[in-house]
Formats: C-alpha cells, structure tokens, sequence
C-alpha cells in the first residue's frame, strides 16, 4: 500500500540539508545527537533509495534512473506511527570503503554520526551484488533492516526470494517493497522502528578459516591497544585496515601507530597464502559469501522478455544508438521550443491587458505609475516568457531520467567524451546542467579522479541551462527560427570539446575507462515527474521571480534618477566590442544575479518587448551568444568556490567571460557578413 501524502505514517515533512563537513573529519568523532531517532538509508547507487526517502518525505531528493544522483545527504522529519523520526538519505556507495567524494561522505556518516537504525535498500533483481555492502554493514552492530526493493523487476528477470530465508540467514529483518509504486513501504518503516526498539544484532556471516584467522589475530591486538573506545566493531576496524581504506588507516596513524606493523604483517600474510593483495581476498571472500547465500534464498526461472529487453538493441546500437539519440534530443528540443512559443504570445497579451488597466487609475508621469508598470512587466516576463519554455524542458528531462535513457546517452558518449579527457560517467552531470548549473557541478563528485572532477566542473559550467536555454528560446528561437536556436547548442557542444580537449591536454592523465551501471528502463510515475518537475522550477518561483520583480523596480528607480547613463558606462567597453547598444550594459550585470534576468531585464531597457523592432537580428544572435556563454550566475559560482577554491573558480569565472568575448566577436563578424 503505498503511503499517502498526508497519513498516519507521514504528517509531516521538514528538509534538513546537512552543511559537509571538513574534508579530514576523523572516523572518531563525537556523535551528533538529534532529539528525534535517525533512520537512516543506505544502499548502492541507482537501488531505489532516494525514491523511497522521496516516498515519505515528500519530494526532498533528486530521484532519478541513474546512478550518481544523490551526492550528498538529505534529512527530512517524518511520523513513524506514534514517532517523530529523522530519515537521511545517503549517497550510494558500494562499499564502506570511501573510493569517491561521495562515497566517502556516506562512510564518515555512518561512522560518526547517531545512526539508530539502518534500512539497507537493495536491487532485488541483482541481489548477490546488493548482499556485498549488507555483510560490511552487519559489521556496524547498528540494528539492521534489509529492503528487498523493485522485487516486480526480480520476478520479471525470474528471480523468486524466500524473503523468511533470507531474514534467517542474516538474523536481520527483511521487507520486500517496490517503492516506485509505493508498495511495502508502510511495513518497512513500521519493521525498521521496531527494530530501533527490539534490536537484532544479526549473524556475522565470516570468511574462509585463513582469512578469519588473520581477522581475528587483528582484531584481539586492537582490543589489547583501544578497549571498547571505538565506535564500530573490531572486526570491522581489522578487515578495512587490511583492505587499506585509507580513512581507516588514517585513523590507525593517529590513535594506534604501533599497529602498523601488525597490520602490514596481516596483509602480507593474507597476499602471500592467496597469490593477490589483502583486497582482493577480503574482497573475493565477500562476494563468495554472497554468491552462496544469494543461492541458499533464491531460484532463478526463465525470465519474462518485454520490448523494453529489446529496445537497447537500437538504443546502444554503434550506428543506430546515435540515430536515435539525435532524433529523440532533437525532437525534444523542438517540443519545447514549439509549446513555449504557442503559450507565450496569448499569456504576454493578458499582462498586456492588465497592465493597460492597471496603469491607467494612477496619473501619468509619475514614479508609482512607473513602478507599477514594471512589477507587471517582470511578472509578465517571468510567466510568459521563462515559463512557457522552462516547464516542458524539465517535464521532459524528469521524463528521459526516470525512464533510463541518461545511462545509455552517458555509454553512447563515452568516445566523444574520451577525446576530451574524460569518459562517459562525466555525461551525467553535463546532463544534469541542462536543468541546473549547480546540482552539476555538485554531481562530479560521482568521478573518482580530482583532474576529471575539475575538467568535468568546467565543462558543466558551459552547458546551457534551464535559464540560458530560456534566452536562446525566447529570443533567437522566437525571433529568428528554431534553426538558429539549435546552431547554438551546436556551437555549445563545440566549445566545450575544444575547451576540455584544451584543459586535458594542460592536465595530462591516463583516462579511465568507463564503469556505469545501466538499469533497467522504467515507465515514469506520472507522480513523481511532477513532484520533481516542481522541485526544480521552486527555485525559479522562490529565487528567480521575487528577483525579477525587484530587477525592475529597481531598473525603473535607475532610470528615474537617470543614473542609467554611468552604470552602462562600466559595460561600454563590452558593448562597443559587440557592437550593441549602451542600454543593454545593464542587463548584462542582471545576469550574473540569474541569467534570465538579462533577457527579461532587456525588455525593460530597451522599452518593449518586440527586440527585433530594436535591435537587428544580428545584434540579438551577438547578445544570445555572449549571455549564454559569460560568467555562470552567482548561485554555480558558490557552488564552484566549494568544489574547486577560489582560484579555479577565478580560473573558470575569467575563461568563460574570455569565450563568451571571442564568440560574441566571432557572431558579430559574421553576422555583418551575411
């Protein structure tokens, strides 16, 4: 049953997102403590989790059909029965052991904060794989439940689980759900509760008598060294400094120096006896014992085939595969210029008509007649000109994510991504910059590389976004030809190649090859586009339209002060290069608040809405060109200053101004020849 917005699981939902913490906080920290218990979801990437957190919380985290797209934590109060509780949703990881940003973030919560229950969501339909993270997680001596999620996809693959096995075998309650259509979830929260209250302390499933042996030897001499002051097992402590994760051995440089050697000893051992390294035993002892206990619970029969096994025939086809990606982004891209031009004209005659109206009550000549009138205009322009376009855009790509598509695009552009430097893991968070320059910028932290994370930022900077595509619509497409408007995402893609070619060639370093889990091609909830659809346009309503509405009150207050003159005069440099008339200089420092601000702003400056009556065509093509490739906005720029410091982010706020220069020159050339 699935639970409802408002119900006697859910009465309440409250987003908590949690600041990061320093990048060297210590595996022995203090425990946060919060006055509500701490659910929190673990599990590997792209097995559901952010779906269910979404499920009873609200929409509070990107849920999408690919892997990567939770990569930070997210917090959200719930009801649990007669309970307050504070769910947190992780980033997925495959192992406790940090191999990423993200990874490492889900480790150090799980190993520093209050955890009073862990529910471990798992891919039913590739189980044995799943099982590997629940065996490490065992080892936390945290009360345990073990989701069985998209268990519709296990049956269709033919996959049947004896959920009662399973649950013996790990001593540790488990619920089968399928959280994409609610299902199982109710009795999953009420379980993992029950579980915070009457804890299961699990069976410890260990490895081989030699690999134990060793384990166990470490284990007693960390005892012997701490006591009982760690907050984890010593069997966990003993396996992860054999494995060498990092943090771990970290932790042993500072408190347990001595130990080295007994370490060092221990994985010699372990390398010698096996003919690999330590991490690779533990690592093949873990996926043994999963194997062999996937076997015990489950039977596999002949797999139901629908279309959807067939359509990756075509889809990741190496000729047709890019056929289709041209055809299905191209005719996405001509929807939403098309809707968007159809709602604009007969939405910007109502504000015209309610302008007029307004207006007309207060006298002429006046500042209130003026400001009223820009209020109208900025809304106008917020919900005629942005909207129209920005809302079948992110209806569209809540479609492609949900459903799969981004993984196979990511696969199909892994060579033009390799000629650049990267591979095509990268794809993902450039994708997700058509949406939002931020959220992809945070999204390279998916990359394990510090040099890919860094060219993989720079270029998600240069993707248009939502914003910028609403100027390439809203101007060149409305003005001069959905053509037009498509050269420019041409001239975008070219840029960034030649800008990443040139960083990698700066930057030089072996790429790796690419590893992306491609799942498994769901048809969207109609429910879950539209709460992400809002979850990315709120910002538009919170941020964007409230500046809007005071850009123009304020362009108006320039203007009648006639202070107007000596703010374009700091931009007149810019604008003479371009050959674009002083008025617009202000506009273009709107931008760097929100990029639609300097179209809509534009409006305003030029004193009407019909640019082409103001400015020639080519002018517009040279401003379009300039404001979709000039210093990202404020909010990316933060972003920026977080992953990269503050000279990369100088580095990258120079270079795109340097572009944006050069193209707007190249157009204006151009456009003077043709």
């Amino acid at each position: 049953m699935m639970i409802p917005p408002r119900g006697d699981v859910l009465t309440e939902s409250v987003e908590k997102k949690e600041k990061r913490h320093g990048r060297k906080s210590g595996l022995i920290a203090k425990k946060r403590t919060f006055e509500h218990p701490q659910i929190v979801l673990v599990g590997q990437p792209n097995c559901g989790k952010s779906t269910l957190f979404n499920e009873v919380a609200g929409y509070r985290s990107v849920a999408s059909n690919f892997p990567g797209a939770t990569v930070t934590y997210t917090r959200s109060h719930v009801r649990v029965l007669d309970r307050t509780a504070d769910i947190v949703d992780l980033p997925g990881i495959y192992s406790l052991t940090s191999l990423d940003p993200a990874a490492s973030e889900g480790q150090r919560y799980l190993l520093t904060h209050r955890v009073d229950v862990i529910i471990n969501v798992v891919d039913s339909s590739i189980l044995s794989r799943g099982l590997e993270l629940t065996l490490q997680l065992l080892d936390l001596e945290i009360p345990l439940v073990l989701c069985l999620n998209m268990t519709d996809e296990a049956e269709r693959k033919g996959i049947r689980i004896d959920v009662e096995a399973l649950s013996r075998e790990l001593g540790i309650p488990v619920v089968a759900t399928v959280a994409s259509r609610g299902l199982g979830v109710r009795e999953l929260f009420n379980t993992a509760l029950s579980a915070m209250r009457s804890p299961h302390p699990g069976r410890h499933l260990r490895f081989s008598r030699d690999v134990e042996r060793i384990i166990g030897r470490l284990s007693r001499e960390l005892k012997e060294k701490a006591g009982e002051d760690l907050p984890f097992s010593r069997h966990l402590l003993a396996t992860k400094l054999l494995e060498g994760d990092a943090a771990f051995l970290e932790l042993l440089h500072e408190r347990y120096p001595g130990l080295i050697p007994r370490v060092e000893t221990g994985a010699r051992e372990l390398a010698l006896s096996h003919g690999r390294s330590a991490h690779e035993v533990i690592n093949a002892e873990r996926h043994a014992i999963s194997m062999s206990l996937f076997e015990r619970v489950a039977v596999v029969r002949k797999p139901v085939l629908h279309l959807k096994d067939r359509a990756d025939s075509l889809l990741m086809h190496p000729l047709w595969g890019y056929v289709f990606l041209c055809l299905i982004l191209g005719g996405f891209f001509y929807l939403v210029f098309k809707l968007g031009g159809l709602a604009e004209a007969p939405v910007l005659s109502l504000f015209e008509q309610l302008k007029t109206s307004l207006t007309a009550r207060i006298p002429s000549g006046t500042l209130a007649r003026a400001l009223a009138g820009s209020l109208i205009d900025g809304l106008a322009g917020g919900t005629a000109i942005v909207l129209p376009y920005l809302l079948p855009f992110l209806i569209g790509l809540s479609l492609l994510e949900d459903a799969g598509y981004l993984p196979r695009v990511a696969f199909l552009m892994d060579t033009f991504m390799h000629r650049i430097g990267l591979h095509g893991t990268a794809v993902i968070p450039a994708v997700l910059g058509y949406g939002c320059n931020v959220p992809a910028v945070m999204a390279t932290r998916i990359l394990e590389s510090p040099r890919d994370r860094f060219i993989a930022t720079f270029v998600a900077t240069l993707v248009p976004c939502a914003a910028r595509m609403t100027i390439i619509f809203g101007l060149v497409g409305y003005y001069l030809g959905g053509l037009a408007a498509f050269a420019i995402y041409l001239i975008n893609l070219a840029v960034i190649g030649l800008s990443g070619n040139l960083l990698s060639r700066l930057l030089p370093a072996d790429t790796p090859g690419m590893i992306i889990e491609i799942p498994v091609y769901h048809a969207p909830r109609l429910r879950s586009v539209a709460a992400k659809t809002w979850f990315r346009i709120r910002e538009f309503v919170y941020i964007a339209l409230p500046l809007l509405l005071a850009g123009s009150l304020i362009l108006t207050l320039v203007d009648h002060l006639n202070w107007s003159d000596l703010i374009n005069g700091l931009t007149r440099p810019v604008t003479v290069l371009l050959g674009l008339p002083p008025e617009v200089g202000l506009t273009l420092i709107f931008g760097i608040l929100r990029k639609e601000l300097s179209m809509l702003m534009l409006f305003q400056a030029l004193g009407t809405r019909d640019v082409i009556s103001v400015l020639s065509a080519g002018q517009i093509w040279v401003f379009t060109i300039f404001v979709v490739f000039y210093v990202p906005c404020l909010a990316t720029i933060g972003a920026l200053y977080r992953q990269l410091g503050a000279k990369r982010t100088l580095f990258v706020v120079l270079y795109t101004f340097v572009i944006a220069l050069m193209l707007g020159l190249a157009a204006r050339g151009l456009a003077a020849v043709l």
